[in-house]
């Protein structure tokens, strides 16, 4: 509970407020029948208006009372439990942002969606419930009890034995249905990881004809949590006819009881009146406290799966005395060793030694699963290595502040994002504080300016999310456009021409050595002619190094190169290549 407690902080006054009108309010009631007792008693009875009036006057007062306290523990109540969601979703989405990949790749998207949504909102529900029905009901019952016990001992023995079959009856329905609940908020995320696979995949389930089959899919998820909250559902049902039950024989018994007791003058018509009011409200305080339970059940959940996010420490953080300077942008790789487990797993990379001048241009080529990708990452420091050390500008990276470094380090990732908003929007992620001439120069580096031009509102173009509007390469393009607007010293372009043709490919390659010369660059690709004009070429196999040198020299002397090549040589070149 505690980083559910932590995320009070503003809203305390409110939260102390609640069970302070609260408790005004239950009060206030309690008194309601014990002077409606004393008018029917004390005036009506004895035919004294007075006492009426005054006993009356009392009665308004406290029962205004109530209606105010009652009203603003609810206006306040709601306002805790809102703010208490709303810093709740704050912290988890600050939280992730601090995650670094591998703290990532421990959760589902639909995982981290579930908890900010259907888990806050559960722990919102419950957070009302504690700080206002939690102290009404327990306080109602008490005092209920204690009225009775004040009114008739006697009377009260029968009211006692009702609560303890009903809090038995009530306590095995909540053991039984907590159990099915703790089962079915985890079945949450298979909804959710259904609709956002559906969704963000449409394209492909229609191209693919495959919308019986998500359908289906989707059906069986519901349906896994429709049969678990109904079973959990059936059992709570049993709470009312529990609590009937209890009600319905208290009254009977106290009617039959109290009847004797008032025609023999030991008790008053409006005590025995008041009596049965009172075994009303407390049976209901049992079933509020019943329901309160379930609710706290239901969220204990929720609580745990998202202290579980916030517990999470970032597995990247800075040196206590991080540098804020590079001299320029040379790579060295020294004996790297890196696995995803970190010692633990499969080698991803084994000893990679390898040693990159500022401003060069290296292509690295490689089978899919080579350790491509984790060659680069490495580089801004996306993960950190197993043994070994990756330096840029002549410093080990972990000694660099890492949003300094990865301003230095502009990658242009396999997965290509855009967001929803205007070119200039996008563009700007790069640098916040481009001007329009910045954005427009990049995009002519990145060959994107000529499909720009072409559209109505130019670089005012609205991108919807995902980049749905535009094709791949025009996608590929833009987000190289983004990056080089960091002018970073090291730039890496992570397959980010595949969707490009061989021409433009080349253009792009042109531009970035008339535009970013003292820049160094990594391109990775999957044909030879996106790296074949590179100073130098990486050949991965396996997560080793295979080969290492120019176009002309691995042709000569590595023989994966030399397949490669000659594959797609005979293969006919790209579709467009002559």
């Amino acid at each position: 509970m505690r980083e559910i407690i932590a995320q009070i902080k503003q809203y305390k006054k409110a939260s102390f407020l609640t069970p302070l009108f609260s408790a005004l309010e239950v009060f206030m009631e309690v008194l309601l029948p014990f002077i409606m007792a004393k008018i029917i008693d004390e005036g009506i009875e004895k035919s004294n208006m007075s006492n009426v009036y005054l006993y009356g006057g009392l009665m308004i007062v406290a029962a205004m009372i109530s209606l105010m306290a009652g009203i603003l523990a609810g206006k306040y109540a709601a306002e805790a439990s809102t703010g208490v969601a709303c810093n709740l979703r704050e912290a988890i989405y600050r939280r992730i942002q601090k995650y670094s990949f591998s703290n990532i790749d421990k959760y589902s998207t639909a995982g981290l969606v579930t908890r900010m949504t259907t888990d806050v909102t559960n722990v919102q529900n419950a957070y009302q419930m504690v700080i206002r029905i939690a102290v009404r009901a327990p306080l109602m019952l008490i005092c209920s009890m204690a009225m009775c016990f004040f009114i008739s001992l006697k009377m009260s023995l029968i009211f006692l034995a009702a609560i303890v079959f009903l809090a038995v009856i009530l306590l095995l329905i909540m053991l039984r249905a907590m159990k099915i609940f703790n089962v079915a908020f985890r079945k949450y995320d298979d909804l959710n990881a259904s609709v956002q696979e559906n969704v963000s995949a449409v394209r492909v389930v229609k191209a693919y004809v495959r919308e019986d089959y998500e359908k289906q899919k989707f059906g069986k998820a519901s349906g896994n949590l429709y049969k678990l909250f109904s079973k959990a559902e059936s059992i709570l049902a049993f709470n009312n006819p529990a609590m009937m039950t209890a009600v319905y024989g208290c009254i009977m018994l106290i009617s039959w009881f109290g009847a004797k007791l008032v025609v023999s003058g030991d008790m008053g018509t409006g005590e025995l009146t008041s009596l049965f009011t009172y075994v009303t409200s407390a049976m209901m305080s049992l079933m509020m406290l019943s329901m309160i339970f379930v609710m706290i059940t239901m969220s204990s959940a929720s609580i745990k799966r998202i202290a579980e996010v916030l517990r999470e420490k970032p597995e990247l953080h800075n040196c206590e005395e991080p540098k804020t300077d590079m001299k320029d942008g040379s790579v060295d790789f020294n004996h790297v060793f890196f696995s995803y487990k970190h010692s633990e797993g499969k080698e991803v990379l084994s000893d990679i030694d390898l040693h990159i001048s500022s401003g060069e241009t290296i292509g690295i080529i490689g089978s899919t699963g080579c350790g491509k990708t984790s060659l680069v990452n490495l580089i801004s420091r996306l993960y950190d290595v197993d043994t070994g050390s990756v330096c840029v500008g002549g410093r080990d990276v972990r000694e660099y502040d890492m949003e300094y470094l990865r301003n230095q380090v502009s990658v242009v990732l396999q997965k290509n994002v855009l967001f929803s908003g205007t070119i200039f929007e996008n563009l700007r992620w790069g640098n916040e504080n481009a001007s329009d001439e910045e954005c427009i120069e990049a995009c002519r580096a990145a060959c994107a300016d000529d499909f720009i031009e072409s559209f109505p509102d130019k670089y005012n173009t609205y991108i919807e999310q995902g980049g749905t509007n535009v094709s791949g390469g025009q996608k590929q393009r833009l987000c190289i456009a983004r990056a080089l607007l960091k002018k970073p010293k090291v730039l890496i372009l992570d397959d980010s021409t595949s969707a490009v043709d061989t021409a433009t490919d080349a253009k792009i390659r042109a531009a970035f050595a008339r535009h970013i010369p003292g820049t160094t660059k990594f391109i990775i690709a999957q044909r030879i002619s996106s790296v074949q004009d590179a100073d130098r070429i990486i050949v991965l196999d396996g997560g080793k190094v295979n080969g290492f040198g120019s176009h002309e020299e691995l042709l000569e002397t590595n023989e994966i190169y030399r397949e490669i090549y000659e594959s797609q040589i005979k293969g006919g070149g790209d579709f467009d290549q002559p």
